[in-house]
């Protein structure tokens, strides 16, 4: 069997708050019956308000579920109650899965055997024309470039007109601009654009704020214009933030880095149209930090493979860039076992590896970190925000205002935690904090 999960580690699948506390709720429940585990996957019957129960079956090594009730959650609130039973001890073992279980645990596999059959033979077939592939990339070229044209234009003209009223212009002074760099296939470009409007709007100190965004544009849009004579790795980069995609079949094609990586903290965000799923991982012989990305629209389901305080020893794959962050993950060599001693540094290595993030890659928003044996304090009089994370030699970092600030706050109860988070301009954004050696969602 793998280790058990913990409540925790359950609860972090959750697609939102109101699934987490349904599945605590019929979690502890005497609605469930032939109920088990056995290695890689948890099954069981759980009754509904039908005659039939929903059959509710969970593979632990994606993880990936199915549940025969209604729901378009995934995972519904039936399998997030069976995890956490499961990780409760309430779930039997069982050598073999239940028919139900077993029915879908074979056909999963099935698939996952036609789509490996597939991929052999798209490998073995001739490559695209290369000529017709580099036709396009110089097509996209020129639209871009004249995106960047249009962009510069404009960027001049709101520093020959001034930006004193940009904070009443809403998203009309940004969206016409916007709107043009999209169909020129600029899309981080368009939303770098979009993003002045709400500096602008962002309250005190907005004219300061609005001008550094304004010349990170400018340094982009200066960048591309000069992007042959880059090197290499911050070509890519600049490429990347003005919206070039890579395909991930390149990027595993790249050289794997193959560790032991703790999955730390997981993290979601949604912009109205798209849900974001930002996963941190940690190696635990190289240190090195990585960011998975998955993307779901409305009504998709997010990457639920990754499962915070949980080790996996894999091959990562890192986007192309001067600073190497966001990965895929390649061959995974085992099961997924028990997360690894995690050592957080101090803050002014933090802040250390903050600078560099800044010389390789200036338009960094925030950088994963992880900060070891610092406490929670609240910060002076007079200060800007309310509480600091102060490591033992008195150094601190403000903590960003968040709704799971009180988490942390609850978790370290003044004691020394090891904090998972991202640095950013502001300060530290926490996600997780590590509870007897389990991530606890911050």
């Amino acid at each position: 069997m793998p280790p058990r999960w913990t409540v925790e580690q359950a609860l972090a699948l959750a697609p939102d708050a109101s699934s987490a506390t349904a599945g605590r709720k019929l979690a502890t429940s005497g609605t469930w019956t032939s109920t088990g585990a056995s290695p890689g996957a948890v099954w069981g019957l759980c009754a509904g308000s039908g005659t039939t129960p929903y059959q509710t079956v969970v593979d632990l090594t994606e993880p990936a579920f199915s549940c025969s009730c209604p729901s378009r959650k995934f995972p519904c609130k039936h399998a997030l109650a069976l995890l956490l039973r499961w990780a409760g001890g309430e779930v039997d073992e069982h050598g073999e899965p239940a028919d139900f279980a077993a029915t879908w645990l074979e056909a999963r596999a099935a698939r996952a055997a036609r789509s490996a059959g597939r991929a052999e033979v798209r490998a073995d077939r001739a490559p695209a024309d290369p000529r017709a592939a580099g036709r396009r990339a110089e097509q996209r070229e020129q639209r871009v470039s004249a995106g960047v044209a249009e962009l510069e234009r404009w960027l001049r003209d709101q520093v020959r007109t001034g930006v004193a009223s940009a904070d009443t212009a809403g998203y009309a002074l940004t969206d016409p601009v916007a709107a043009r760099l999209v169909d020129a296939q600029a899309p981080g470009l368009a939303a770098a654009v979009r993003r002045l409007a709400s500096v602008a709007a962002s309250g005190e100190g907005w004219p300061g704020r609005l001008l550094e965004e304004l010349a990170l544009v400018h340094l982009l849009t200066t960048a591309h214009g000069r992007i042959d004579e880059l090197p290499e790795d911050l070509a890519a980069t600049v490429r990347t933030r003005v919206g070039a995609t890579v395909r991930t079949e390149d990027v595993l094609a790249g050289p794997p880095v193959r560790d032991r990586w703790d999955v730390l903290a997981l993290r979601d965000s949604s912009d109205g149209r798209l849900t974001t799923r930002r996963v941190h991982l940690r190696g635990a012989t190289t240190g090195r930090d990585a960011l998975v990305l998955s993307f779901a629209g409305p009504g998709q389901a997010l990457d639920v493979s990754l499962v915070p305080g949980t080790s996996l020893d894999a091959d990562l794959h890192f986007y192309p860039g001067a600073l190497p962050l966001r990965a895929v993950i390649g061959a995974r060599h085992g099961e997924p076992g028990p997360l690894s001693a995690v050592a957080g540094s101090g803050v002014r290595a933090a802040l250390d590896a903050w600078a560099h993030a800044l010389a390789a890659d200036p338009w960094t928003s925030d950088l994963p970190v992880v900060l070891g044996d610092v406490r929670v304090v609240p910060a002076p009089d007079g200060a800007p925000d309310g509480w600091l994370v102060a490591d033992a030699t008195g150094d601190a970092l403000p903590l960003v205002p968040a709704p799971g600030l009180w988490t942390v706050l609850a978790v370290a109860g003044g004691d020394p935690v090891t904090l998972v988070g991202a640095l950013t301009p502001r300060g530290v954004r926490a996600e997780s904090v590590l509870a007897d050696g389990a991530p606890v969602p911050a």
